[in-house]
């Protein structure tokens, strides 16, 4: 394979730090140079960063790459993400272009399935509210709430899903879930029982968002879904932040018709420091960072260098655009 002179193999924008200087970049060096940039770019930046390249590894979701911008990447042949999620990529765009995207399914499972677990618990056991109030010099006791034998709704039983319902399991929790294909085998295999997506939110003290951003998810959650929850319910959201309406959320946690909230995403990232969530007081708030622990970062770079080796041999592998090979 001719790689000319110039670094095939860019990382346009790697900040916060993802995968800059990880030892798994180094098994690039038979497949053409690599090029990482360690700021975030502008629009016009990224493309300037990437205009030869033929192999993009997305290491930041901010990192978007829309209509626009893949139309003139013509030596483009492959997106690589650090994540599961792929909504940073205009899909059919890429499929007509050739181009493929790769992910890294499950990869993570167990390190994002803890984090939510942990907000759930924290947002249970009030404590970023009354970690506040005693660094506020006040002595305020709200009572927490036992989670043993209440009911843990997951929304969503893929990788991280079925892990965060073994978790449960493991502590006493009740656990319902729902998903778009429900089957027998499923529900015995990840320890839940399947119900409509009414019933889980009616039934739920905690309800749990693990679904993949799509047009059938996006804004699942909104008035009349918070409506249909237990009065003083936990929403925890480590999916994206589009699945709920934020508006309709914010105005259920400050009436007290839900108890509390435990979000690791949101509609816009980083945050603005005026997002009326932050006015809220019973939340837990993490800013995006699941998988973000030395294991998570190295297991991500591992999979995403190879991802990037098996498609350059030739063995394309976590293609959730096949139909883009054809056309290659």
């Amino acid at each position: 394979m001719n790689f000319e002179n110039r670094p095939t193999i860019v990382v346009p924008g790697d900040e916060p730090i993802q995968i800059q200087g990880s030892a798994h970049l180094d098994r690039l060096e038979p497949f053409g140079g690599v090029i990482v940039y360690a700021d975030r770019p502008s629009d016009q930046q990224k493309i300037e960063r990437v205009r030869d390249a033929e192999v993009i590894i997305n290491s930041r979701g901010a990192v978007t790459w829309r209509a626009d911008d893949l139309a003139s990447l013509t030596k483009l042949r492959l997106i690589v993400v650090c994540a599961v999620g792929t909504d940073s990529i205009d899909l059919q765009t890429a499929t007509e272009m050739g181009v493929a995207v790769s992910n890294q399914p499950g990869r993570t499972a167990g390190v994002v399935a803890e984090h939510i677990f942990g907000l759930m618990f924290a947002v249970a056991k009030r404590a970023a509210y009354q970690t506040i109030e005693l660094k506020s010099g006040r002595w305020t006791r709200r009572e927490n709430v036992f989670l043993q034998g209440k009911t843990l709704g997951v929304v969503g039983t893929g990788n991280i899903g079925s892990e965060l319902a073994r978790l449960a399991n493991a502590i006493g929790m009740q656990v319902v879930a729902w998903t778009f294909h429900p089957t027998p085998e499923r529900a015995r295999r990840h320890g839940v029982r399947y119900v409509g997506f009414d019933e889980l939110l009616a039934t739920a003290d905690v309800v749990s968002l693990n679904v993949a951003l799509t047009d059938e998810t996006r804004g699942m959650i909104g008035e009349r879904e918070i409506g249909l929850m237990k009065p003083g319910a936990f929403l925890v959201n480590g999916g994206r932040g589009p699945l709920v309406e934020t508006d309709a959320l914010v105005r259920a946690l400050n009436s007290g018709q839900l108890g509390g909230a435990g979000l690791d995403v949101y509609d816009t990232e980083p945050l603005p420091a005026d997002d009326a969530i932050l006015s809220c007081e019973q939340v837990v708030l993490t800013p995006h960072m699941a998988d973000q622990t030395p294991e998570g970062t190295e297991r991500l770079n591992e999979g995403a260098v190879d991802n990037v080796i098996a498609f350059l041999e030739g063995k394309p592998r976590n293609i959730v655009n096949p139909e883009a090979l054809e056309r290659s």
